[in-house]
C-alpha cells in the first residue's frame, strides 16, 4: 500500500463515521494538501483559519483562491490562540493582563461546539519535529485519530507533500524567506517581505502592534 493509499484509508475510516468534518487550515502546504484530499469525500467541510492580523491583503488573496478551488467549503476566520500570549505579555504592544490564555485545543473545542462537528483534521506530521513525532506516534494504533482529532498526514515528509502538490497542480503558498516556511509574525524575514511586496499589510500590523516598527528600524540601523 502506497503512502497516499494508506492516507486515503485513514480519511475513509473517518468518512464512514461522519459526512461532515472540520479542517484547521493554515494556508500552508500541509493543510492545503489535506484539504485537497478530504474535499471530494465529505459533504460538509468547515475550514478554520487562525489569523495573526485580520484582513491582510496578501492572505485574503489566498483565501479567495481556496474558496474558488473548493467552492463547497465553509471558511471561518478566528484569532490565533498564540495571540493571547502576545497580547497578555505585551509583545510590541501594551500588555493586557485581562486576556485569557488559550491553547490550540481550546480553539478546536470552541469551533467543534459552534459548528456541531466532532471530527477535526490537522495537517501535522512526525517530520515536523521531535514533539510532533512523539505525540503522533501515540496515535498510530488508532489510525492517527484521537478523540475526534485526525492526523492523516502523520507519516508524510516534506518531499511527499511537494510531490503531491506538483502532481495535483497545487501552487506553493506565500514564503517570506528561503528558510523553513512559517506564517505571519514578528520575524525580520516576514517584515522585510511585507515592506517590499505588501507595505499596506505592514501598516495594518503596526496599527495593532505599534512597537513592531522597531524590528525593521533596528535592522536598518545595523546596515
Amino acid at each position: 500500500m502506497t503512502l497516499q493509499e494508506s492516507t486515503n484509508k485513514s480519511i475513509d475510516a473517518i468518512r464512514a463515521k461522519s459526512d461532515c468534518a472540520m479542517l484547521f487550515l493554515s494556508l500552508g502546504k500541509d493543510s492545503l494538501v489535506l484539504l485537497d484530499m478530504i474535499y471530494p469525500k465529505f459533504e460538509r467541510i468547515v475550514c478554520v483559519f487562525m489569523y495573526f492580523i485580520k484582513g491582510l491583503e496578501h492572505i485574503e488573496r489566498w483565501v479567495g483562491w481556496v474558496k474558488a478551488r473548493y467552492p463547497k467549503i465553509e471558511f471561518v476566520q478566528v484569532p490565533h490562540w498564540n495571540l493571547t500570549y502576545i497580547l497578555r505579555g505585551g509583545m510590541y504592544c501594551v500588555p493586557n493582563t485581562r486576556v485569557k490564555l488559550l491553547k490550540l485545543a481550546d480553539v478546536v473545542k470552541a469551533m467543534q461546539l459552534k459548528y456541531g462537528l466532532y471530527y477535526t483534521f490537522l495537517g501535522m506530521k512526525k517530520a515536523d519535529g521531535m514533539n510532533r513525532r512523539l505525540m503522533l506516534k501515540g496515535y498510530e494504533a488508532n489510525g492517527y485519530e484521537n478523540n475526534g482529532m485526525c492526523y492523516p498526514l502523520a507519516d508524510w515528509t516534506q518531499k511527499d507533500i511537494l510531490a503531491y502538490m506538483k502532481q495535483n497542480g497545487l501552487p506553493g503558498p506565500v514564503r517570506y524567506s528561503l528558510k523553513a516556511s512559517s506564517g505571519v509574525g514578528f520575524n525580520l524575514d516576514c517584515m522585510l517581505w511585507l515592506e517590499k511586496n505588501y507595505p499596506q499589510d505592514l501598516l495594518k500590523i503596526y496599527k495593532v502592534f505599534p512597537m513592531a516598527e522597531r524590528i525593521l528600524w533596528e535592522h536598518k540601523q545595523k546596515q
